[in-house]
């Protein structure tokens, strides 16, 4: 979709005499447009939440919402989050889940903690855990789930063949020493409180978090988890709202000078939105492009058929 987008774009302002914007500045643009889109999809859903509410007999407004949501959708993750210290696990980033996230929606929490080690082979059998230390026939239960804590991935025990060995639903070990936690499957939601009332909880034995009814608080770029005893890699795991990818229309300089489009460079990225946010995204960016060039017809011309758009879709 990017090159279509890029080709309206240069198509509007060559038709007009408005001037020529270079690759890098479309890139520049097309990621503060996707943003602007982004945004946009989490205040309709909330309006048409406000609407359904109002109007809970129409259907209309479900199947808005819906179409909302699918969009949503598409940047909805399920990682585990990696470990910090003590009760501190990483939020979601580029360095530890590959996303830097947009907002937490929910944070799971491994109800209870079986045992940990180290692979300390790897099997010639597949979907195997191997460690030589271990005493998996007394820690642990067909159902329980394996965290590999070094790439941070999992599977459910099928079988637990003997002392040392587990057989797994997925081939998780593929390399030695590995670390590894492993759980009961049962998970907790934790509840997001502020810094006050997590005082105001741990004040009395009634109140104070537990593993069944854990919660956690935000700062910087962690996340603690309480009671302070959810200490282990790989017990929490977190669903959260990604940003969208960076767009950039990656190219090729012709003999001429003219850059040509090319989708096989390493660094390519199309837009994450749908195809029906291709026009609003053409308008956006012309804003963008006006303002820049100062060009006061431009940004004129993108917002007549930004509100045309608009009032159409009302």
């Amino acid at each position: 979709m990017i090159n279509s987008v890029r080709n309206t774009v240069l198509s509007i302002l060559n038709k007009n005499n408005y001037g020529y914007i270079s690759p890098s500045d479309f890139n520049l643009f097309s990621k503060q447009a996707q943003m602007d889109l982004f945004n946009e999809y989490f205040y309709q859903y909330n309006r048409q939440i406000n609407k359904e509410n109002a109007r809970s007999s129409g259907t209309g407004y479900a199947d808005i919402t819906k179409g909302i949501e699918e969009v949503i959708d598409m940047f909805s993750v399920t990682s585990y989050m990696h470990y910090g210290s003590s009760n501190k696990f990483l939020l979601p980033s580029a360095t530890t889940t590959g996303d830097d996230y947009y907002l937490i929606n929910k944070a799971l929490v491994y109800e209870k903690f079986r045992t940990s080690g180290a692979n300390t082979s790897v099997s010639g059998t597949p979907n195997e855990l191997v460690d030589s230390t271990a005493t998996f026939t007394a820690t642990v239960a067909i159902g329980d789930i394996v965290v590999n804590t070094t790439t941070y991935t999992s599977a459910e025990i099928i079988s637990i063949v003997s002392d040392n060995v587990l057989s797994l639903d997925a081939d998780i070990f593929k390399a030695t020493p590995q670390d590894y936690s492993i759980f009961l499957s049962v998970q907790n939601e934790a509840e997001k409180v502020n810094h006050s009332k997590i005082t105001m909880l741990n004040s009395t034995s009634f109140t104070a978090p537990s593993e069944i009814f854990p919660v956690y608080t935000e700062e910087g770029i962690l996340m603690s988890l309480f009671p302070k005893t959810i200490i282990e890699p790989g017990r929490v795991v977190a669903q959260y709202i990604r940003y969208p990818k960076e767009p950039k229309w990656t190219y090729i300089l012709l003999p001429n000078g003219e850059p040509a489009f090319d989708s096989t460079r390493s660094d390519y990225q199309d837009f994450e939105l749908t195809l029906d946010d291709e026009v609003s995204l053409v308008t956006r960016i012309l804003q963008y492009a006006g303002m820049s060039i100062r060009e006061i017809q431009i940004v004129q011309f993108a917002q007549a058929e930004e509100q045309q758009a608009n009032q159409t879709e009302a």
